[in-house]
């Protein structure tokens, strides 16, 4: 059921988009007059469908994309049969070349337009939650296997990335994948030091398929929910128990509880804990695992803000562009070999993971406004067969007051699809490669 709803949600995600993306197309190419021939959602026969004004609507069985026949243009079906013939005034190539390139730039229009919409409404509905940086200088981080490769400690104050305050924890992380030469300002032992993090460290990152490579805030915590017919629900834990001390060794910090269980798998403890302002002792017979059995409820400060709807355009339309913004600064580093493409890019199996296993309307919904703006960025890139090859050759054109031949466009069109049934050779190949 879990492998289900991920692909479920992964499919509706692309055909939303795809569907809109083609949508963009055709409302183009008929506000200019030009005739679609066919609307499919998915590729394949049809499964349902109907006809409406001469083109026919269709979803088909393999939803991983989708197209729009438009009448006249040598596009991916390869269709050039009416290259015999001289051009109908409804079709594509009869057009001036400006109508035809805003019907070439009509899909990405529409998916700029869904990622912004998206992340408005986003930005509206849920405000930012979010971990302020500060509220870390407290406790300190505790680190993953790559900080502690760099050179951090388990109760660093992290300060600064590349000698700026942040205000978002996420920040610390998120600016040494976009940005080179990074480092850190750290305060260890109530001295403040520098931690440089090498360019190289990026593809290790990127690679690694655990939680917490890098580090993680440190934070105080409480019981929130009890395993059944675990040690913790034995020895009586409660929801709002705080462990203090495990056999007099204190566990106040979730990163301190470990350990302590660790080191005494199979063994009785003693368990001080403080619920509702009086401090009790439980014992507890922990397992071979060296787990209690519950959830913790994380006590550290998270900020909340809510937006006005003037606000929450102008924030949702600035996180759109960013993430066309950080994907270029993401493919630069890619280029300049510190990190690689391998391990940096996921294909549709990579996507589905993101999704997760669980419907969660934020979640789903931040997906697809991150995508959408992905698709945009990915079909405006000047390769043929995409929508940014015919942009480009189009441009030429205006520009020039010469159009390409066909033969020219056939050529270009064939080794672009190489190149595209190539790339997601790769990207589905490679998120095989990644499952195990």
């Amino acid at each position: 059921m879990d492998t289900f709803i991920m692909i479920a949600q992964l499919l509706v995600g692309l055909s939303i988009l795809v569907g809109l993306h083609e949508m963009g197309h055709l409302l183009a190419a008929k506000m200019f007059g030009i005739r679609v021939e066919k609307f499919s959602i998915g590729f394949g026969p049809r499964i349902v469908g109907f006809t409406y004004k001469g083109t026919e609507y269709i979803i088909a069985p393999i939803f991983l994309g989708g197209y729009v026949k438009i009448t006249g243009i040598i596009d991916e079906s390869m269709d050039t049969d009416h290259l015999k013939k001289e051009p109908e005034p409804w079709e594509y190539r009869a057009k001036p070349a400006w109508q035809r390139l805003i019907v070439m730039m009509g899909g990405i229009i529409v998916n700029v337009i869904t990622g912004i919409i998206v992340f408005i409404c986003l930005t509206f509905y849920y405000g930012d939650t979010y971990t302020p940086a500060k509220a870390t200088e407290k406790y300190g981080v505790t680190v993953g296997s790559i900080g502690k490769e760099i050179g951090l400690k388990d109760g660093d104050k992290i300060l600064k990335v590349n000698g700026e305050s942040v205000e978002k924890f996420s920040e610390f992380r998120s600016k040494i994948i976009t940005e080179r030469d990074c480092f850190y300002t750290i305060e260890r032992d109530g001295k403040e030091m520098t931690v440089k993090v090498p360019n190289s460290m990026l593809n290790k990152l990127v690679s690694m398929k655990g939680v917490n490579p890098l580090f993680s805030p440190r934070f105080p915590y409480e019981v929130n929910k009890v395993k059944k017919k675990t040690p913790a629900a034995k020895a009586g834990l409660k929801k709002g128990d705080k462990i203090l001390t495990i056999n007099d060794q204190t566990t106040l910090l979730f990163d301190q509880l470990s350990p302590v269980l660790k080191e005494n798998k199979g063994k009785e403890v003693r368990i001080q804990v403080e619920r509702n302002g009086e401090q009790k002792t439980l014992t507890a017979k922990l397992d071979s695992t060296g787990t209690l059995g519950f959830y913790p409820e994380s006590l550290l400060e998270e900020k909340q803000v809510q937006y006005s709807l003037g606000a929450s355009i102008s924030l949702g339309t600035f996180k759109a562009f960013d993430v066309i913004y950080q994907q270029i600064k993401v493919f630069g580093r890619i280029f300049k070999n510190d990190a690689s493409a391998s391990k940096s890019l996921s294909g549709p199996i990579g996507i589905a993971k993101f999704f997760g296993t669980e419907w969660i309307a934020q979640r789903f919904w931040t997906l697809v406004g991150l995508l959408s703006m992905v698709l945009a960025f990915m079909n405006f890139l000047p390769i043929p067969a995409l929508d940014g090859g015919h942009v480009m050759f189009l441009t030429y054109e205006i520009i020039s007051g010469r159009s390409p031949s066909e033969r020219f466009l056939i050529i270009a069109q064939n080794i672009g699809m190489v190149l595209l049934l190539g790339l997601m050779a790769f990207a589905i190949i490679n998120d095989v490669i990644k499952l195990f």
